[in-house]
């Protein structure tokens, strides 16, 4: 992977964890959504902290092993936003355009976990 598409992609998790960060902190408080909320956090987050490690991996399988956790995360995301609109505890104007940042990386990340197999 270049450098520069590297540098987009990290800048891209940075901010995509930045929002889900400004998103939580506008939540309501209680028991439901503190727990949510911390779960989506806590993926959203690890999707930027795991990108950010997997371009520094020391071999092409120790980068495919961490892009997998990057999408793990980035997919996990996606489900706790889906699970605050189905639940009805936001309404899907809030979420949608987190939602499709959060598809789009899973996307991204997939495709270069393909790129780095087919690589070998």
């Amino acid at each position: 992977m270049s450098s520069d598409h590297q540098n987009v992609l990290k800048d891209r998790t940075k901010q995509f964890a930045l929002r889900v960060i400004r998103f939580v902190r506008s939540l309501p408080r209680d028991k439901v959504m503190d727990e949510m909320g911390r779960q989506l956090l806590r993926a959203a987050c690890s999707t930027a902290a795991n990108y950010r490690a997997a371009c520094r991996a020391k071999s092409r399988a120790d980068f495919v092993a961490k892009m997998g956790i990057v999408e793990e995360e980035s997919d996990e995301a996606l489900f706790w936003m889906e699970l605050f609109v189905e639940a009805e505890l936001v309404r899907k104007t809030l979420l949608v355009a987190l939602m499709a940042e959060a598809d789009t990386i899973t996307a991204l990340t997939v495709a270069s976990i393909r790129t780095a197999k087919a690589r070998r």
